[in-house]
């Protein structure tokens, strides 16, 4: 926290010049391309008065300056950016893939032009975060290089959220992942884990942030090991001296690359967006599940605001047994508090369902958009055990799937349907298959695969999940769907023979396992490739 303390001292002892205002690009040193927080004492702990912190903050501290000339501080900003930019205390050295990431991002402004809409709800909470940590603003902006500001993001590596836990960290640092609810997403709880995490990772590396940082990415154990080998060889230990994966050591450069454009914008002639210097969230926790239709509505807000501010929450409604927390607007934090206390036991619906012949507890959980757990608790079952004829209580939305735009399921979907090709093959996941195993049956990259489907490449599959597979000339395949009506005297291995499929393919796209005869008239669905055969 150098930089507070720094600016408390400023407050105290700088008299006028205090009122002057400060122009952060005027200060950059051109020829080394450090900020002029720089200093190579900057790992340092710095201890300071708690109270003059919060007086610099509240604009209460005293000053030997005009006292009609307000005091120029991190906290009176107009501009989040700039409160940041006040507080940057990294050095920024004059290295080739520092420049290369500098030169990008003066060279493609539109993407912090996106940044910032994305971050305006959420930056000035993780600031206030940081801040209360007494550590480095630079790790506000961790989230721009690790997803873009999306809180949806979720990484070939099967990370996700803005801070792109993967599930075994997230795990460890408390962040609950289940069918309901990825607390990976959940922006307030995921920043608390990251900080924590990365306060480890300095404590590990004795208070240098750029190794903790690389460690942040790659791991604390590959970053060891890379300084154990330098110190073998007789070589420096800083992280520009060390061999580290591509990634992390791009991912150092990038974060102070975009520190020092952050620090100074008019320098290198780019605006980002301003994001008001002001609280925009607030936590409030209403003590019990809620459909998400229905807080939204207490709240005053649509669905998918609610849910945009709320990433965590997977499907209709926040989980049955907790967490149940919201972020909301200001604004709405009242009226939502008196909805819910007027309302309470209402914020879900019930529907009265009577088991028929065929059903299980998990056949009636995935009509419903449930879990088996969830009819069990609500209906005090001790197994699955259920019997024809019996009525259950099941816990359901209240509004249609489109509704809840942003739920895992529609999320799915919208991935699942941007094309990436110009044919669109589906295949139903069957005992045995891996992302693997179908990418080679169908000439693609598995890396392709897992993406195209909202997946990571070491994600498990499900028997039963539905994958889309997208083609085209480029891998010497052109798929196309063929429905084709059974002729009198055809059979399933003559039709697979004639498109050059296999009959297994043909039984299993159109559900024949049970029936494994046709007839004609019969209408069959193929996927043939146009190259093998003429259609």
């Amino acid at each position: 926290m150098r930089m507070l303390f720094s600016w408390v001292v400023v407050l105290l002892l700088a008299g006028c010049q205090a009122t002057q205002q400060i122009d952060s690009s005027s200060e950059t040193n051109d020829t080394t391309g450090k900020t002029p927080s720089s200093d190579s004492n900057s790992n340092a702990v710095i201890s300071s008065d708690t109270d003059t912190i919060n007086a610099a903050k509240d604009g209460t501290a005293s000053s030997q300056s005009d006292s009609n000339k307000p005091d120029i501080t991190p906290w009176n900003r107009d501009d989040v950016w700039e409160r940041i930019a006040m507080q940057l205390k990294l050095e920024v050295p004059d290295h080739k893939r520092v420049e290369y990431y500098r030169n990008w991002f003066i060279t493609h402004p539109s993407h912090m032009v996106e940044v910032s809409r994305r971050a305006e709800p959420f930056l000035y909470l993780i600031v206030e975060k940081i801040e209360e940590r007494h550590l480095p603003l630079e790790l506000a902006l961790l989230p721009v290089v690790e997803s873009s500001f999306d809180a949806f993001a979720y990484s070939h590596g099967s990370a996700a959220g803005l801070w792109q836990f993967v599930p075994s960290t997230g795990k460890m640092y408390g962040l609950e992942q289940n069918y309901w609810y990825d607390g990976r997403r959940d922006v307030e709880f995921a920043t608390d884990a990251a900080l924590e995490f990365l306060v480890s990772l300095n404590k590990r590396f004795n208070g240098d942030w750029n190794l903790a940082i690389a460690a942040y990415n790659s791991g604390g154990g590959r970053v060891s090991r890379a300084i154990t080998k330098n110190k073998k060889a007789g070589k420096p230990i800083d992280f520009f001296s060390l061999e580290l994966p591509k990634e992390t050591s791009s991912y150092v450069p990038k974060l102070l690359a975009l520190a020092d454009v952050v620090a100074n914008q008019e320098k290198y002639g780019i605006s980002i967006p301003p994001i008001a210097n002001k609280p925009v969230l607030e936590s409030v926790d209403p003590k019990e599940q809620l459909d998400l239709a229905i807080a939204a509505n207490y709240a005053g807000l649509t669905v998918t605001e609610l849910q945009s501010y709320n990433p965590a929450y997977n499907q209709w409604a926040t989980a049955p047994e907790g967490p149940f927390h919201f972020l909301l607007p200001l604004a709405s934090i009242d009226q939502f508090t008196k909805s819910v206390e007027g309302n309470r036991g209402k914020g879900v619906k019930l529907v009265r369902y009577k088991v028929k012949s065929g059903d299980t507890l998990s056949v009636i959980a995935r009509k419903h958009d449930t879990t088996s757990k969830i009819i069990r608790t609500a209906n005090s079952l001790s197994s699955n055990m259920i019997r024809v004829g019996q009525h259950l209580m099941i816990p359901t939305s209240t509004k249609g799937d489109d509704t809840y735009a942003l739920s895992a399921k529609n999320r799915l979907a919208k991935t699942q349907s941007t094309a990436k090709g110009k044919f669109k093959v589906t295949h139903t996941v069957a005992s045995g298959d891996s992302l693997w195993t179908i990418s080679r049956k169908h000439n693609v990259s598995y890396q392709s695969l897992a993406k195209w489907n909202g997946m990571g490449p070491r994600d498990t599959l499900k028997i039963g999940q539905k994958l889309v597979i997208w083609k085209n000339n480029s891998d010497g395949a052109i798929m196309r769907t063929v429905h084709y009506k059974v002729r009198t005297g055809d059979t399933i291995s003559g039709i697979a023979s004639k498109f050059k499929v296999k009959s297994a393919d043909i039984v299993k796209w159109n559900n024949l396992a049970k029936k494994k005869y046709i007839k004609p008239g019969q209408s069959l669905k193929l996927y043939v490739d146009v190259t093998k055969v003429s259609v």
